[in-house]
């Protein structure tokens, strides 16, 4: 996983720089994304950035929008106060996966990070449902909305660092394959389309007479909820399990149909634990009077290159099968 890095530090530019220098800046040993604590570092580091960037974007909305009057803009300022708990959450979230296997939990704890996304679409729904109330007010007794240029330029500005955001936490989830920060790139472009929108249809409601803010409300407080859910729904598909994509199967299968002393295989089983822990069990189809030392030295095999090229920690159960014999008769007379 750590060859990735390079790979993926090539696709984005501009505002990647910036995350890409403070990687290396307070994450020691960055490209070995392998290690647990080097992960547990990207983690941190990603949670720090999003909430010094949502306090700012908070304080820069909820100021433009009381002095708008903008039940939008307002609304947006506290999905942002929500982005800054979502973040909390993930920090936690990442430390607590991250604590090795003990007694009661012998595959280890990565599973929080699981649970810490499904709090954060907790957070992020429940935003948009108090802000979906308020914009329904705003429709019934609608005020008038100021714009100033100042108003215009903040806002320009906080959609520049939801894109960042989102470049920063693609990338980052990516490199780690974390759960926690696909949601959050996915929230943030919710954010500055949301944004882009608020200050599209502020303008555009210059020049209308029906209550446009409160109906730009209650459209980005319905993108909210969906975006919760979507996370929520996500998250709760990881804790159940999920059956293993088709990729997967065929990956882990072609390891062991490569050989003449293994016929087939059945009944994998794939079990998630968090990323990077990742567990498996499959059937491998063994002739029936193959010696079994050597057998079993050609799984053991198969299963350190598994766990070496794929991550999985594989146990393979062996079953003997009757060689098909071929027919040697000759009908010719």
């Amino acid at each position: 996983m750590g060859n990735n890095f390079d790979e993926y530090g090539s696709v984005w530019n501009g505002g990647l720089a910036l995350i890409k220098l403070l990687i290396r800046w307070f994450i020691k040993d960055y490209q070995n994304v392998d290690n647990k604590k080097v992960r547990e570092a990207y983690g941190v580091l990603s949670g720090v950035t999003g909430i010094i960037c949502n306090v700012f974007l908070f304080i820069v909305k909820i100021t433009v929008g009381l002095v708008m009057n903008s039940i939008a803009v307002i609304s947006d300022a506290f999905n942002n106060l929500s982005d800054l708990g979502s973040s909390l959450v993930g920090i936690l979230g990442v430390k607590l996966s991250n604590r090795p296997p003990d007694e009661e939990h012998p595959h280890g704890h990565g599973r929080y990070e699981y649970i810490s996304s499904l709090v954060v679409s907790f957070i992020i729904f429940g935003v948009g449902l108090e802000l979906l109330r308020n914009s329904f007010w705003k429709i019934i007794k609608p005020e008038e909305v100021t714009l100033s240029t100042m108003s215009i330029l903040l806002l320009v500005i906080s959609v520049a660092v939801k894109l960042w955001m989102f470049s920063y936490n693609r990338y980052i989830g990516k490199i780690i394959n974390s759960g926690i920060n696909k949601a959050t790139a996915q929230d943030s472009l919710n954010d500055a389309i949301a944004t882009t929108a608020v200050l599209a249809g502020t303008l555009i409601g210059r020049f209308v007479s029906f209550p446009l803010d409160g109906i730009m409300g209650l459209i980005i407080s319905a993108l909210i909820m969906y975006t919760g859910f979507g996370i929520a729904k996500d998250s709760v598909d990881l804790l159940l399990g999920l059956c293993p994509n088709s990729e997967l199967i065929e990956s882990i299968n072609s390891y062991f149909l490569v050989g003449e002393k293994i016929k087939g295989t059945h009944d994998l089983k794939v079990h998630d634990y968090g990323p990077g822990r990742i567990s498996a069990s499959i059937h491998a189809e063994v002739p029936e009077g193959a010696d079994i030392v050597e057998i079993h030295s050609i799984i053991d095999e198969i299963e350190q290159r598994i766990k070496n090229e794929l991550g999985i920690d594989i146990v393979v159960h062996m079953d003997p099968v009757e060689e098909k014999k071929e027919d040697c008769c000759n009908d010719d007379k």
